[in-house]
């Protein structure tokens, strides 16, 4: 019956990959060159404008993306690092990254001494760190319970992990609605970062900046970790053979439980940074752990350039669609995010730089 229809799903879904990785390089490049043209000659009737004709507007539109794909690697870091590399579900990744956002915002308010309409010039940088590092560390300490009372015990049972945490998310959303109330509430940056410099004639936040230095930090360090520490080579050698670590007389699972601490800090540190970028307000949590989710798709499972990389196309993808689509379709730039997903997976079904788990 298949042979007369044509094949099942599987067999159209194999058909499109391999007519996708028959595409000529040639073909590729008259893609690019095409959008390169249009961007820069051909966007007559679109928000922005040519790039030849409105320079200034380009380059803004390029930071934009640039900064939005750091933020994006902020929160997606953790997530690879715990789903990626330790192959553990946590659906409850977006909480943790609200929940730091909220404890950050109230430490603020403490040490500043007002709970409304704090003004930039009032917040010191000591008045923006410590709240993040007491915010990530709250998230740091809630994700290590999760993991030690909810997934440690059944390790390879994605459908389950993913369904209690599931359920913890909800849960958690509760509290914390419960909690901090239902307003949208943000994290004031400090003083010190507050300030624009111009761009071709348009003026552009050096907060952007900012978050584009965080993002290299961390990703500078969780390089060093995973790649020139005695812990990190455990960590990746025990998600290809955890029996052989063990067989060595490694404690495989101490190792991890660092891991979904680190992993769960580095959630904190992207709610800070999206909580002082755009606020916190309930359903912030599902909305970035979808952004970590499309992330890590994009980029591959258990790699962290992978990660670099989905954040970049991500954040391109969300910068440049709505600048640049012709105004009548403007409003269709949400759907380019999926279609970027679509494509990826079509001609790299493990991400951009994953593998078969």
């Amino acid at each position: 019956m298949n042979a007369t229809l044509g094949g099942g799903p599987a067999d159209t879904a194999a058909r499109w990959r391999a007519a996708l990785r028959r595409v000529p390089l040639w073909g590729v490049v008259l893609a690019v060159t095409a959008l390169v043209a249009w961007v820069a000659f051909l966007a007559d009737d679109t928000p922005a404008g040519p790039a030849t004709q409105d320079p200034g507007q380009f380059l803004v539109t390029v930071l934009d993306a640039v900064t939005f794909a750091g933020l994006l690697f902020v929160a997606a870091s953790g997530f690879t690092l715990i789903f990626g590399l330790m192959r553990t579900v946590n659906m409850a990744h977006g909480s943790l990254f609200l929940l730091a956002a909220y404890i950050a915002i109230r430490v603020q308010e403490s040490m500043v001494g007002r709970s409304r309409n704090i003004e930039p010039g009032q917040v010191g940088v000591l008045d923006w760190v410590v709240p993040m590092l007491a915010g990530a560390g709250v998230a740091a300490v809630a994700g290590l319970v999760i993991q030690q009372l909810f997934l440690q015990w059944n390790e390879g049972q994605e459908l389950r992990q993913a369904l209690m945490t599931l359920a913890l998310t909800v849960v958690l959303a509760d509290q914390m609605l419960r909690e901090f109330g239902g307003l949208a509430q943000t994290m004031v940056w400090p003083g010190a970062v507050t300030h624009f410099f111009s761009v071709q004639g348009e003026r552009y936040p050096a907060t952007r900046l900012f978050i584009l230095g965080v993002a290299a930090l961390v990703g500078l360090l969780l390089w060093l970790w995973l790649t020139r520490t005695g812990t990190g080579m455990v960590i990746r050698a025990g998600v290809d053979d955890r029996e052989m670590v063990r067989g060595l007389g490694i404690n495989i699972k101490l190792v991890f439980a660092v891991t979904f601490f680190v992993g769960s800090f580095l959630a904190g540190v992207g709610g800070v940074l999206g909580a002082s970028f755009a606020g916190a307000a309930p359903g912030t949590d599902g909305n970035w752990l979808l952004n970590s989710l499309v992330v890590v798709i994009i980029g591959g499972l258990g790699s962290l350039r992978g990660a670099a990389a989905g954040s970049l196309l991500y954040g391109t993808v969300v910068a440049f669609s709505p600048a640049y689509l012709p105004s009548e379709y403007s409003y269709y730039a949400i759907i380019m995010t999926f279609v970027l997903l679509a494509l990826v997976l079509a001609v790299r079904p493990y991400g951009l730089f994953g593998r078969p788990a």
